[in-house]
């Protein structure tokens, strides 16, 4: 991905305010708890409850070709995003997702405006129906861990973190498709050189570590795990090549560990996280004690009804 610094710091001024300084905090409960002073950067408090709504607002303010559908894949919160900003744009919306997709996520990129359509029992089976629909009717092929725009829109968030009175010893980052990574390590390492980018995957999709780690597409036969966000079995090799050159670790964490997690997010800050959100704390538990502030990117709070109950 050809991430520009220069493109990041428009976006940071550009993207729509309601997705712009969302709240970041060192929560002390949560630090007590863990022992660390843990600075939780909050991106579920805006219209789709996740930060993909900064990408997805770059990418459709910069988009030239009005006449042409946008096309891409979800499992739920990117669908979310680009619904929502590329109807207010003049965009048509198509969002191909999963027949196993979390029925919330999928009401809501309807009721922001995009068409929905079911196809394969996963993600990448989405992934690969959403290009092929593309290249059919001469659509876009919106695809999130390529397009540079949606990297970039991501990236604001490692301006806001950088503003921050205290500056942290490490950044954790949840990896789907690689977007948030890729945008918030491109601009920390160019500004904070020293502070640590970590990646997390879950146990049951650890096909992004193994791909990062090997330096090369490495595909699994299922993504098995409670963090749809993260549950990718065939990483973008873009993605992965810029990984490479700015991600310091990449670690894997349980889904009961995201659900500790979770519950520890509730208790100490009153926030419902999805397991994909919750899993910067769950690998924060693991990590070395440091008397630096750590930050947790809570990335999601669109959570399916059973873990909701489950939660409170």
């Amino acid at each position: 991905m050809d991430i520009s610094l220069a493109r990041i710091a428009a976006a940071a001024a550009a993207i729509d305010p309601v997705f712009r300084n969302s709240p970041q905090f060192v929560c002390e409960g949560l630090s007590a708890e863990l022992g660390a002073p843990v600075m939780l950067k909050v991106e579920t408090l805006n219209p789709i409850r996740s930060f993909k709504g900064r990408g997805s607002s770059w990418f459709a303010q910069n988009v030239k070709d009005k006449s042409r559908p946008v096309i891409c894949a979800s499992a739920g919160n990117f669908g979310q995003g680009v619904a929502y900003a590329g109807t207010r744009a003049g965009l048509t919306v198509k969002v191909i997702a999963a027949t196993s997709a979390n029925p919330l996520k999928l009401d809501a990129m309807r009721r922001f405006g995009a068409e929905v359509m079911l196809h394969g029992h996963d993600f990448d089976a989405a992934k690969l129906h959403a290009a092929e629909l593309a290249q059919r009717i001469g659509g876009y092929f919106l695809e999130d861990g390529r397009e540079p725009a949606i990297a970039e829109g991501a990236g604001t968030i490692a301006v806001e973190l950088l503003q921050a009175k205290e500056r942290p010893a490490a950044i954790y980052v949840p990896v789907g498709n690689g977007s948030l990574i890729c945008g918030i390590a491109a601009w920390v390492k160019a500004h904070a050189p020293d502070i640590k980018i970590i990646g997390i995957c879950p146990e049951g999709a650890p096909s992004m570590l193994l791909s990062w780690r090997e330096g090369r597409v490495l595909t699994t036969e299922r993504a098995d795990t409670i963090a749809d966000g993260l549950a990718v079995r065939l990483p973008v090799d873009e993605a992965v090549a810029f990984m490479r050159t700015c991600v310091d670790d990449v670690v894997l964490v349980s889904d009961g560990r995201m659900k500790e997690a979770m519950r520890l997010l509730f208790r100490h800050a009153g926030l419902a996280i999805e397991p994909s959100g919750a899993a910067g704390i769950a690998a924060i538990m693991d990590a070395p004690r440091t008397s630096a502030p750590v930050v947790a990117v809570l990335c999601g709070g669109n959570l399916r009804a059973d873990l909701l109950s489950e939660l409170i």
